[in-house]
């Protein structure tokens, strides 16, 4: 089995932590940025994550494979419940910190970004997308704040370390995402369980933080 990714995509963090849950072994397969041709050749269009089957078959869109995986090997591990205010809160933060995220990936050791073509293929689209890279630098206090103030409100919406319902369910494929790529903003301050929870689930499903790298 196989999962085409990009390290930083959130939506590719999905995919690979069924994998780590349910202790499956795949071959991670990290593509250039500006590779189109191997997800065209594969599902007809450019995304990722792309997993292979053992069959040959090739499936897109994160939560697909989640619950495929999920469902086909061994017993299913996930609840599909998530709280409708775990919902609010990741749909909320998810409205602006890309704002902190998109000038901090292209600074990460990460393999998408190993050629120059690469990488200028992302800020060209991704500057089209969120704004200018250094202006949101600029702005990381003033975002920082907005954060802090949201990651109090999920410390209350924890209920244990290894699952933030207290069972592990799609909700923490839908959230542990979002913390980790939060993990490469320096000046992030996690509070006390919230910061359990990402290192308990990182451990979990052997998706790797970007500490180190904050900047």
């Amino acid at each position: 089995m196989k999962l085409y990714i990009f390290d930083h995509c959130p939506y590719c963090v999905r995919a690979q932590m069924i994998f780590g849950l349910k202790k499956l072994p795949v071959q991670l397969e990290i593509l250039l940025n500006d590779d189109e041709q191997t997800p065209v050749s594969l599902v007809g269009k450019k995304v990722v994550p792309i997993f292979v089957k053992e069959d040959g078959g090739a499936m897109p869109e994160s939560l697909d494979i989640v619950r495929y995986v999920d469902q086909h090997y061994g017993e299913p591990v996930l609840f599909d419940a998530v709280r409708p205010e775990m919902e609010a809160w990741i749909k909320e933060v998810m409205s602006y910190y890309n704002f902190l995220l998109m000038p901090r990936f292209i600074k990460l050791p990460v393999a998408e970004f190993a050629t120059k073509a690469a990488l200028s293929y992302f800020i060209a689209k991704k500057t089209a997308y969120v704004g200018d890279f250094a202006e949101h630098l600029a702005n990381t206090e003033s975002y920082l704040a907005r954060l802090h103030k949201d990651l109090a409100t999920l410390e209350k919406l924890i209920v244990s370390p290894k699952a933030a319902s207290g069972k592990l369910s799609m909700e923490d494929i839908l959230l542990y995402p979002v913390l980790r790529n939060l993990t490469c903003v320096k000046g992030v301050v996690f509070p006390e369980k919230v910061a359990d929870y990402v290192a308990t689930m990182s451990e979990q499903t052997k998706v790797k933080l970007y500490t180190e790298y904050a900047c």
